[in-house]
Parts: structure tokens; sequence; C-alpha cells
């Protein structure tokens, strides 16, 4: 029994509710927290934390190049170079086999080749660069670009210069700041003056500015038409300038749909509406947003226009103008001639682009540089809010489990819970019987409910179990999913610049008939990684696929060989346009963080083995030992190639030099060894040429599945019996080559701890 007039009610339970007196009148006790609830909530905080660091933290390794690059509603926009023939048929710099860095940061250059990294990296912290127009004097090329700066936010018109036509850019500093935002730089020639007419509707009109110490100096020239006019182009057509714009003021259906067209006689005014303003205004997807400069050729007038039909800035459209006169205007749709990006966020120009600037060099081609970016508008806040909304579930499902295990663990029913008080005695409920009814058939209630969930959710039942289970499984779940969209960053397995770069890099892998089902996997998971141009599949027995047959967002070579041999691997082969090859087995997957990773470190040490299996060799005869060994040694002087990085023209040639033919020759034999061969050649090669020095580096994966162990065809599935050729490979090698005169290397020696 409790106090005088009081009976306790479930005093163990979820919610513990007793009536009792203080100074004569009765008080409802709170409900108190049981010790169910705070440990779920532990187990959540746990699973969410080791999710992070196992999972988020994995793919969040810092690029030093993006330091001050920070998440952006607006996206984040990068801008990459095209060149072509004619502006209608464009490929990018990375297709170009003329455009090779002389100093191997970068063999081919690849877009992007301007990012908010290199704007942040020179002291001018920037969200993204997009907006990108081209003007060529003598033999450089100026970019003018929108640039979002981190601090202020309001946007910018950056400058930079490039001396090789495109391939490497300098940033040379901010051109134009206001006190309102600026984009859209349309630069032009004038009478031996350089104009620029940017956006800048904040301020309610179109504006130009003379440049008086090109390219950093500008000056107001004047107002030009008072409107807040957004993406302003302008150009010379039959005897008139024209200006094509959108009026910003517009919404709802027609923002991002509005077109309208102005003539003058002269850049600097008067100018006068078009007759039949606004051209376009009811749909987005039709390209009435400018998207670019617009340009001539072949005799005829074309302008670039945004499709903003589903997210805004989705992708260029371009339009042929059949008829511009004051009074008439009319255009077609035409192919702009470029290859849509098929990797989504794993290219940076994925899942849009909504700018193309194009000129005519003097060589008679074309160049043009476009704005991508990996992400739909507003990306980062709907990551936000979808990341809260999932922990709100979880904190929902935690909770109930909480008032479950309450109710699953209360001692007496609670319809004990009664408000009992003697019928002398006067108090608050008693003066209150209608309120004092309605609360005792509340409880009497939950007694009901208490025991239909008691049987249906008891845990020593199957079915009380798999609810229960269900319910814990659906909370983790959503703390999971809430963490990754709030700490996962944009979802991209983005590449990695170095010296402020991008390059590519041709997959090699070897199989044959009886793996045809693991090839397509490989293909269809590491064509979306950025950095890969090309997979060729040496194709050693039985026929070969279509390469149509495989889910590929780059381009597939199948080459078929007449001899069945290891030995094909590194075989010279002509047709593979860039420096750095990744040898990777077919059998094994691993993220596409990790490759890029690993192909930064191979840019960083062009003349190593960069791979992602360490062995140490070692002792008195050589034994071949797997990486548990050379972990419990905490050293590492041999990276098999079978997941490596290599200068596909050294180690090609090399492997196939007379040096290494008695090599070749026990590799063929035993169908076996051929990476440590490689790596007895790099060695000789360093240990007679001092530039090369260390010939190895690790790159730790996150993870990676070796479906080899699954495969009854993979030459290594009896583990001990591949060891003990491999050890006599080593012993052959060593006779031929001499010892491997290799630096044992420790683990976790880079700064970044990449190789941890």
């Amino acid at each position: 029994m409790g106090e005088k007039g009081v009976k306790p009610c479930a005093s163990r339970g979820f919610f513990s509710v007793l009536v009792h007196k203080i100074g004569g009148a009765p008080v409802v006790r709170l409900p108190m927290a049981h010790s169910f609830l705070v440990g779920s909530l532990i187990v959540s905080l746990l699973v969410g934390s080791a999710y992070y660091w196992i999972i988020v933290a994995s793919f969040l390794k810092p690029d030093p190049d993006f330091v001050g690059c920070r998440p952006d509603s607006e996206g984040s926009w990068s801008i990459g170079i095209y060149y072509g023939k004619s502006p209608l048929s464009l490929s990018p710099i990375e297709l170009q086999e003329n455009r090779i860095n002389a100093n191997s940061s970068a063999w081919p250059v690849a877009n992007p080749v301007l990012t908010c990294a290199t704007l942040s990296s020179a002291g001018y912290p920037s969200n993204f660069v997009a907006d990108p127009f081209l003007h060529v004097q003598d033999d450089d090329l100026y970019m003018f670009f929108e640039t979002k700066n981190t601090i202020t936010m309001k946007g910018d018109i950056g400058a930079a210069r490039s001396s090789d036509q495109g391939a490497t850019w300098q940033f040379v500093g901010i051109a134009l700041t206001e006190n309102w935002h600026l984009s859209y730089p349309f630069v032009f020639n004038y009478q031996n003056q350089i104009y620029m007419m940017p956006e800048g509707s904040k301020k309610g009109d179109l504006r130009l500015y003379r440049a008086t110490k090109f390219p950093l100096k500008w000056k107001l020239e004047k107002v030009l038409i008072k409107k807040p006019l957004i993406d302003a182009s302008m150009i010379q057509y039959e005897g008139f300038y024209w200006i094509f714009a959108s009026d910003f003021t517009r919404s709802g259906t027609e923002k991002n749909a509005e077109l309208e067209i102005w003539y003058s006689r002269s850049p600097l005014g008067p100018w006068l509406q078009h007759k039949q303003n606004p051209i376009y205004r009811a749909d987005k997807s039709l390209g009435g947003r400018n998207a670019g400069r617009l340009f001539i050729y072949g005799g005829s007038l074309y302008r670039p226009g945004q499709d903003c039909g589903s997210t805004y800035g989705k992708r260029v459209r371009l339009y042929k103008i059949e008829k511009l006169t004051k009074d008439e205007y009319k255009e077609v749709p035409v192919e702009l001639g470029f290859d849509v990006p098929k990797k989504e966020r794993n290219a940076w120009n994925g899942n849009r682009y909504h700018h193309f600037d194009t000129r005519q060099l003097q060589s008679g081609d074309w160049i043009a540089v476009m704005d991508g970016d990996r992400v739909p508008s507003g990306d980062a806040t709907w990551r936000f809010l979808i990341g809260c909304l999932c922990l709100s579930f979880a904190v929902s499902v935690i909770a109930f489990l909480g008032f479950v295990g309450g109710i699953l663990k209360s001692v007496s029913p609670l319809s004990y819970c009664s408000i009992l008080f003697r019928r002398n005695e006067s108090g608050t409920f008693r003066s209150y019987p209608r309120f004092n009814l309605k609360l005792r058939k509340f409880f009497n209630g939950g007694h009901k409910s208490r025991f239909c969930l008691r049987e249906k959710m008891n845990p020593k039942t199957w079915l009380g179990t798999f609810i229960i289970s269900i319910f814990s499984l659906m909370g983790l779940a959503f703390v999971c999913v809430g963490v990754q969209f709030l700490f996962g960053g944009n979802g991209a397995q983005q590449a990695y610049s170095y010296k402020g770069q991008y390059s590519k890099f041709t997959m090699v892998t070897m199989t044959y008939e009886a793996r045809l089902w693991n090839l397509k996997l490989y293909v269809k998971h590491y064509s979306r990684c950025e950095s890969v141009r090309e997979i060729v599949v040496v194709w050693n027995k039985g026929t070969p696929p279509d390469p149509s047959e495989f889910d590929s967002a780059i381009p597939v070579r199948i080459r078929v060989e007449k001899v069945n041999s290891l030995n094909n691997r590194f075989k010279l082969d002509p047709l593979i346009k860039t420096r750095a090859v990744l040898e990777l087995d077919d059998d094994i997957l691993m993220t596409c963080n990790d490759v890029e990773k690993g192909f930064k470190v191979w840019r960083e040490n062009p003349k190593k083995i960069v791979g992602f299996y360490p062995r140490l060799i070692d002792g008195d005869p050589l034994l071949y030992r797997n990486e548990r060994y050379a972990r419990g040694k905490n050293r590492y002087n041999l990276i098999l190639t079978g997941a490596a990085f290599m200068d596909s023209e050294f180690a090609f040639n090399k492997y196939w030099s007379e040096e290494a033919r008695k090599g070749r020759e026990f590799v063929h034999k035993n169908f076996n060894c051929e990476d440590l061969l490689m790596n007895f050649l790099y060695a000789n090669s360093s240990y007679h040429n001092s530039d090369y020095g260390r010939t190895v580096e690790y790159v730790h994966p996150a993870w990676a599945i070796d479906t080899s162990k699954l495969s009854n065809v993979a030459i290594s599935r009896n583990t001990q019996k591949h060891y003990d050729i491999r050890t006599k490979c080593l012993a052959k090698f060593k006779e031929i080559y001499g010892p491997l005169p290799i630096e044992k290397l420790e683990f976790g020696m880079r700064r970044d701890k990449w190789d941890k």
C-alpha cells in the first residue's frame, strides 16, 4: 500500500502515474522515461556514429584543393572546355590527343578546367563558378565568369587566363564587384574598346561597363535599359544590334520561361522593344531564358537557351533563328552536338549544364566553354530536410519501442491506477465528477490496449520477436539514412584534382567467357567512376561479347587475343590514349572513391606502381605470404598488379623488352606470377636509375570484395597451392634479375593516411 488514500500504479511501467496529496490537493505525477527508451537511444547513437565513421567518413576524405568550397543550395557549378571543327560538333578536352600537359600532372587534361577550388586556393573563397564567357586576345584566352563569394554570398565577376589554348587556366583576380549580385558577364569588342554587360538585376537595370585596364579594371559606361533584365546577350546582325534577355520580375509559370528582344543601331543605345515581346512566357522547357552568347555559323544565326523544365538550368537547348526583324521572330530547335554525360552525380556536369559560349580561333577551329553541375538545384536544402525528417522518424520509432517496452515490463494493470478518495474527504478531482469518470475510462481502455500489445509483441513469442525486430531495424535504418543525408555530402564519388587539374585513365581487365556475368557487373560499376575514360577487356578465351551487351557510361573495347596467356595483361596497345592505366581484375569490386584516391596518388608518383593489395617479400629463401603478414610486420615492398595503376608506356614496354623474355616464358608456362614479374622489372629499373627511387605505393581501400573466392574458375581458388607456385616464381625471378632491391615501406606514411 502507498500513502493514505492512494494506490500505486504500474510503478515499473514506461509511465508511472500516481495520485497523491500535496497540501490536501491530489496531484498527477508526470510520466518518467523508462530505461528501455534510454537504452534504445544509446544503441541508436552508437549505430549512427559507427555508420558515420565506417561508411560516411570513408567518402569524405577532404581534397586539399577544395578547401573553401562549401555546399550551396544553388549547386556546385564548375567550368569545362570543348573543341571542334564546328560549333555544332564539339568534344571535351580529355578527348583531344594534343592536349597533353608537359609536366605529367595530367595526361590528358580533363574537364573541369576551372572550379571553386581554383579561386579558393588563390585566396578568393568561392562556392562555385558559372556563366563563363570567352574573350580572345592575340594568343591568349580570357575567361570571365560568375563566382559566388563564400563570405558575402553574392556573385562577383572573376577572370582567368590561358596561354595554351585552354588546357590550363590561371585565375588573375576579381574583375568586377558591386554591392549587389553580379553574374552572366557578357564581354564584347566595339570600336577598339572592350565592354562587359553583366547581369545585375537586383539593381533594377541593365548596365554596361568599359575596361580601363583589361582584364581587372572596369568603369560604368552607362545604363542601357532601365529594367531588371537577366542573362542578356548582344549580337550584331543585319544592320542592327540585338539584345536577347529575360525579365527578372516574372513569376509563376513565366519565371525562367520568358524571352524579350531589344534592338538598336549602336550597342550604346537607345534600345527599343521588339514588337512581339515577350517572345516566350509560359513553358520553362522551351529554352526562353538565354544560355550564352548567340553566334553565327555557316551564315545562320544560333541562340542557346536554358531548359528549366524539371530543375533550373537542366540543360542547354540550341535554336537556329530563321527570321529576325523589328517586327518578326522565328527560331527552330537544332542539335547542340555534344555527348550528354551519363555518369550522373559522378560527373562534374552529370546533372545540369546551363551555359554555353563558343568562339572561333585563328586556326579556323572552334572552342567553347560550358558550365556544369553534378547535383540539381536546391540539392543541399533537400538533403538537410530529408536528413532531419529521417532522424525524426527514427526518434518516433525509438519512442514507440520504449513505450512498448515499458508496457511489457509493467507489474500492475493500468486499471489499478484508480483515483480513490475517502468519501468524507474533499478533493480537486471529486469536485469534477465527469472528469473523474473520463479519467477512469481512459485508464481502463489503456489496460485493455496494454494486454493486447503484451500478447502480440511479447518478445518470448516468435511473432513478438519478429515485430520488435522489424521496428528496431526501421529505427536504425532511419538513423543511418538521416546521417547519410546530413553528413554524407552530395552523394557523388568525384575525382580528386592534382595541381588544380583533372585527368583520365584507362581500365584494363583480363577475362574469358566463363566469367562474362562478372564482367557485366564490373563494367556497369566502374564505367560510372568519374576519371575512367575507357574500359579495355583483354579477351583470352572463347567467343567474345558484343560491346553493346554492356550497361556502360563510357566506351568498352574488347581486345581478342590469339593465345591464352597472362602476359596479355601488359600487352602493348597503341589504342590506349591515356598515360595512366588501372590494371584491375574483373573479380574485384571497390568504391569509385577508392579508385579516384588511387589515381590521385599515382599522379603524384607516376613512376611507381600504385595499388591496393600490398605484400611483404622477405626471408631466405623468399616466401610469398598474404597481406596479414605484411600488416603484422608493418612493412610492404610489393604491390599486386591485379589492382594497380601504372605508366602504360613505361610498364608495357618494359614488360615486353628482351630483358623480360625469360620471365614472360616462365609466367606463360605456369599461368601465374605476371604481377610479380612486373614488380621485379620496376625494381630492377629503379636499381639502375636513381630517378625512380621507391617503386611501389599503397592505397588502402575502404572496402574491396574479391569475388574470386566464390568462383570455381579462379586460378587462386586453392590458396595454398597458389602461394606455393608464387614462391617458386620468386625464386626464379631472383635467379634471373637478382633480389628485390626495394626499400620496405611502412604503412601510414602518407600525410592523408590513405595508406594506413
